[in-house]
């Protein structure tokens, strides 16, 4: 299938998507059609909503970028969720205890961010390569034991705050906010826009997804990444280390999730709270990886329209009473229809394989 024909694959799966989530709220009682008008009003009735429809995707499109380089090489990386609470955990504790200058402090705490998630990551690679246990098995329990250690440190002396039953806030010098000054411009849609916690994040998702799309189109190593993806045993035999690869690449889909955690601490979070159960960051990555078909620049545009529909659903529940899970089945069924071209490619697959050896 062409680059040309994915394209209309996706819109017409996020199409049908919408279209069968009419029918949900229909059902639910609600009118669709003043649905979706309030939900492409939240983002696109005001600057300010337009801006943090942006800041409020830069997360998932970040996370959504280190899922599509691990899904791109073969590895169902299922722990972007941990690699996200541990990269916003580091990103929180440096940012907090860290004496720095301002533009050194945020670059330090990314970077250790950064260098926790490619061992939160990698360490997944390194069982599968060492032991064989497979990726997904591990992942699942590193998110769990990410959870449970960041509730732990959070929880830790004075990192506590127990009124807000979260960490301490960031160092001002930590942030990532940029242009603050234009929040008091004398310009009305200047003075919205940059009211909404603008931050480096924005510039950062896109050097990230043209990065990853550069390694993995561009590079001898990209082309590696993706044989041992694409048919490990036919990439061994043509001397690429395949353990080596996999390793490789889930922890660098790891340092991705981790530093989707920190931007977010630093842009705009400025804390880390005290979870009784895991936020959905890493899976609503996960969700963004599928919608951009594992695409790096995809995933700018799929990260932008998921933030749509979330804060969209937020405000619909606010305005009209719709209860906010419509929108999770809403998610749900795009990826639902996205994901069926490559089930029936591979259960036809199946289904010749199994009529050529009769």
């Amino acid at each position: 299938m062409n680059n040309r024909k994915k394209i209309y694959m996706l819109i017409f799966s996020v199409f049908i998507g919408l279209l069968v989530g009419s029918v949900v709220i229909t059902v639910a009682g609600f009118d669709p059609i003043k649905y979706y008008k309030v939900m492409l009003e939240t983002t696109f009735s005001r600057p300010k909503f337009f801006a943090r429809t942006l800041v409020d995707s830069i997360p998932f499109v970040i996370g959504g970028i280190g899922v599509a380089l691990a899904f791109k090489t073969g590895a169902f990386n299922i722990g972007a969720e941990g690699q996200f609470i541990i990269g916003s955990l580091v990103a929180a504790y440096f940012g907090y205890f860290l004496k720095l200058p301002p533009v050194i402090h945020p670059i330090v705490c990314i970077l250790l961010a950064a260098i926790a998630g490619m061992i939160w990551g990698g360490l997944a690679g390194w069982i599968k390569s060492k032991f064989g246990v497979h990726e997904v098995i591990t992942t699942i329990m590193l998110n769990w034991i990410a959870l449970y250690f960041s509730n732990l440190v959070v929880m830790f002396g004075s990192f506590y705050d127990r009124e807000a039953q979260a960490s301490k806030m960031i160092q001002e010098s930590a942030s990532i906010k940029i242009f603050q000054s234009l929040k008091t411009s004398s310009n009305s849609f200047v003075r919205e826009f940059f009211s909404a916690d603008i931050n480096f994040g924005i510039i950062l998702m896109f050097i990230l997804a043209f990065l990853v799309y550069y390694l993995l189109n561009k590079t001898t190593k990209g082309y590696e990444l993706k044989a041992v993806g694409l048919n490990p045993k036919a990439a061994e035999f043509g001397g690429i280390n395949v353990n080596k690869n996999l390793i490789l690449s889930m922890g660098l889909s790891g340092t991705l999730c981790a530093v989707a955690g920190a931007v977010k601490v630093l842009g705009f979070a400025g804390t880390v709270s005290r979870l009784s159960v895991m936020e959905g960051n890493g899976f609503n990555a996960m969700s963004v990886a599928l919608l951009a078909n594992s695409h790096p620049i995809g995933s700018i545009f799929a990260g932008f329209f998921f933030s749509i529909l979330r804060r969209g659903g937020f405000r619909v529940q606010q305005l009209m009473g719709v209860p906010y899970e419509i929108v999770q089945i809403i998610i749900g069924l795009i990826v639902l229809f996205i994901s069926m071209p490559l089930f029936i490619k591979i259960i036809s697959k199946k289904i010749k394989k199994v009529g050529g050896n009769r």
